[in-house]
């Protein structure tokens, strides 16, 4: 799955999720510099640049793009569709063409069951379209995280393209089955029905069938005097006097009849699951919250007070009084959404009895997993203090305050938590600035249970605001 679509949709909506946690100032003066520097390029702002200059605002560190999980996610399902409709095509058409030497192969069987995979094939495109997800539930069952809301509406027509694949495979598997069947064995073909019914009638209900490839095939299109030679009867002894090379002539308009009404349907509706999901990505994106609040910020001036000083660098209310802690000698390390990656500085790593991950693309379950492990090793400490260590140019998230908020209740009274933003190079400080907002984020948590350190360099450890709190 490589709909650039999707992916985009994908990633702007991860985005727009991660900036509800900054100042609408700080993204206000973010976004009309982008687009300025778009005009002064003579470009368009367009989602797809505005991502690449977020990514390039991000760092060497920001990872994998979001939409890859869930883009991973939905090829797993479409392989399995297509494995087990391959498989199942393969047993169908064993079980249609099985032939024991005495009784013939009813075509009537195969043309209601070519009918009854059409009109499953209908159903699944008109349930996507309908927007109606009876199998939702069996989705979050696989699903580490639930989904977005706007992620959400398209769920519908990916799964009927999984389905539509599955059904593509299906129809190959049954095709070539059958193809290999005639070559392998003397089938005998014939048409029989309880209902009261002539040859004629029949002919003209499998004329009315081979319409679409009667005058490609000829001899795909079966004749009267075929339908009325191949009719047999339960209770019949056999057709004595019958030609026994007849009973085979029935292959072709069974391949094709196969071909017409089974594969092909499924195969145009798989393409239209892939046009009307690449459509809705960009409806559902065109009309996304986050992008008219986007497109008013690149629109609109930033607001200008007279002030000769320019902020425009500054996040809002760098001019915190908390300052930073010395690192503290704790025994166990807490990695928080691939920090520390691909190595962590000695000081860190080096004597430590537990060094755990946690958030980013890690499930819910292992969280609850880290916090049981780390509550079970600070019952077994005296100095009960954890180091969480976080990447300093990405923002403190909702995600990280629910984490600690959870390890408040869960690990022993008196626990400390020392946050230790790290640079993008191991070998240097973050950023004053970088800094100045885990310090209010510690303020928010409590500074009783949250305190920000930075890890020594050179042998001496940076103060963002003139030296360690006393």
């Amino acid at each position: 799955m490589t709909d650039s679509s999707l992916r985009l949709l994908l990633d702007f909506d991860a985005c727009a999720q991660r900036d509800k946690g900054q100042a609408p100032a700080f993204l206000h003066r973010r976004d009309r510099k982008f687009a300025l520097t778009c005009e002064q390029q003579n470009v368009k702002p367009t989602p797809k640049r505005w991502l690449a200059h977020i990514n390039h605002l991000s760092g060497p560190g920001a990872g994998t793009p979001p939409s890859a999980n869930t883009l991973r996610f939905w090829q797993r399902i479409n392989s399995g569709f297509m494995v087990a409709g391959t498989l199942f095509g393969l047993l169908t058409m064993l079980g249609l063409l099985f032939y024991d030497g005495g009784q013939r192969i009813n075509v009537t069987v195969i043309v209601a069951f070519v009918a009854f995979q059409l009109l499953l094939a209908v159903l699944t495109t008109v349930q996507s379209l309908a927007g109606w997800q009876p199998w939702r539930a069996l989705l979050r069952r696989f699903r580490n995280h639930p989904e977005s809301p706007v992620f959400t509406k398209l769920q519908p027509v990916l799964m009927a393209r999984a389905a539509h694949l599955g059904g593509v495979c299906f129809s190959l598997a049954g095709l070539a089955t059958l193809l290999v069947m005639v070559v392998l064995q003397d089938l005998a073909f014939g048409w029989s029905t309880t209902l009261e019914t002539n040859a004629s009638r029949y002919h003209s209900l499998i004329a009315a069938i081979a319409t679409p490839w009667a005058w490609i095939w000829p001899a795909a299109a079966p004749d009267l005097a075929l339908v009325e030679a191949t009719r047999f009867f339960r209770a019949s002894a056999g057709a004595a006097g019958m030609e026994p090379a007849r009973w085979g002539q029935w292959w072709p308009f069974i391949a094709m009849l196969w071909t017409t009404w089974a594969l092909l349907p499924r195969l145009i509706l798989a393409l239209l699951a892939g046009v009307l999901i690449r459509r809705k990505a960009r409806q559902l994106l065109a009309s996304h919250p986050a992008m008219q609040a986007l497109l008013y910020r690149m629109e609109t001036p930033a607001l200008d007070t007279g002030n000769q000083y320019n902020d425009a660098s500054d996040l809002p209310d760098t001019d915190t009084q908390l300052k930073l802690q010395p690192l503290p000698d704790a025994a166990i390390v807490l990695c928080w959404a691939g920090a520390g990656d691909p190595e962590l500085p000695d000081a860190l790593a080096s004597g430590k009895s537990l060094i755990a991950k946690a958030g980013g693309r890690l499930s819910l379950e292992n969280d609850r997993q880290t916090l049981k492990k780390i509550a079970e090793q600070l019952a077994e400490q005296a100095g009960r203090t954890v180091i969480v260590v976080t990447r300093s140019w990405e923002p403190p998230t909702g995600e990280l305050e629910d984490f600690l908020t959870n390890a408040r209740e869960h690990w022993p009274k008196g626990t400390r938590v020392a946050l230790v933003p790290l640079a993008t190079r191991i070998d240097r400080e973050p950023d004053d600035h970088q800094v100045q907002q885990w310090l209010r984020f510690a303020k928010r948590i409590g500074l009783e249970f949250v305190t920000v350190s930075l890890v020594p360099i050179y042998g001496t450890l940076a103060d963002v605001n003139g030296g360690y709190m006393e």
